[in-house]
């Protein structure tokens, strides 16, 4: 198959290296603009494109989708499919223009969690299952037709993180089958349930990783894994920002106020909730680094 490969982020990169590897033809990538990073805001490379130049697939960076020199490169390009992976909405222009369409792999089993952070919100909201799902893309996002899905286990302590990684390799496994299989014209293509009790995964923001100490130990647990390494629950601790990476639950009895911290400055430092106690485990103070509780308290003095 003829492929023009959209996505950003490493997570897309597992499924580009498949798809390569299994002797499909990478036309292009289409890739997010360089952007300054770091200290000296030097121009950063996306990892999709990264991996595109080492493999000397030609790389384009449109600003905007819809710009009639960006569409015409990708009309002469003439591929026989599109598969986006962890990037931007598509314009009609775009995802409908080749023969085979335009194929998207989501990380989870649609229609549940449509939107741009599945991973986090599953592991939030105390699932017990996600997976992957490759589908056509339509006009309403993350509703087209399901060709194929694949499901895991979520672990008791798996965090946004190692989740991540889980369904990245599984989904570049499905996306090479989807492929093979549209090849080979035996691919069934079915259309999304409409659920009543479908749960969404919005775009995560700032406010939206503050911690509320007056929820229940096991739902903050969730939460924080959920976060976890990015972009991180976070509360504060004499007046700095905590980020939290992990931790542990105390389920007991207490008159404290929520959000309360208590700590012996050795060992443990932790955060009355409505049942008990949260106690961190891997932290991120302001202005420090990320650090084990026990390191991070035998340099600092919190109460």
């Amino acid at each position: 198959m003829n492929i023009i490969f959209f996505g950003t982020p490493d997570f897309a990169v597992a499924s580009l290296k498949a798809l390569k590897e299994c002797g499909q033809n990478i036309l292009a990538v289409v890739t997010a603009p360089d952007k300054p990073a770091g200290r000296g805001l030097q121009l950063q490379f996306s990892a999709v494109k990264k991996y595109a130049l080492e493999q000397n697939v030609p790389v384009l960076q449109p600003e905007k989708l819809k710009d009639t020199a960006f569409v015409e490169q990708l009309r002469n390009l003439n591929a026989d499919i599109h598969i986006v992976v962890a990037f931007r909405m598509l314009p009609e222009v775009v995802w409908n223009m080749p023969k085979f369409g335009t194929i998207n792999l989501h990380a989870s089993l649609l229609p549940q969690y449509r939107g741009a952070a599945p991973i986090n919100w599953a592991i939030i909201n105390g699932e017990k299952i996600s997976g992957v799902t490759t589908f056509r893309l339509q006009h309403a996002i993350d509703t087209g037709g399901i060709l194929l899905q694949e499901q895991v286990a979520i672990q008791p302590n798996e965090t946004a993180g190692t989740l991540h990684d889980t369904l990245m390799n599984i989904g570049a496994n499905l996306m090479v089958k989807t492929i093979e299989g549209i090849e080979a014209g035996t691919l069934t293509e079915y259309p999304q349930e409409n659920l009543s009790d479908l749960k969404s995964a919005p775009k995560i923001f700032t406010e939206t990783t503050r911690i509320d100490w007056s929820l229940r130990a096991a739902v903050l647990l969730n939460f924080i894994r959920g976060l976890s390494p990015y972009p991180a629950a976070f509360s504060t601790l004499n007046a700095k920002k905590l980020k939290i990476f992990s931790a542990s639950m105390e389920l007991e009895d207490h008159q404290l106020e929520v959000g309360t911290f208590i700590t012996d400055n050795k060992t443990y430092l932790k955060f009355a909730c409505a049942d008990g106690f949260i106690s961190i485990q891997e932290m991120q103070l302001e202005g420090k680094t990320k650090m084990k509780i026990a390191d991070f308290l035998r340099g600092n003095k919190v109460l």
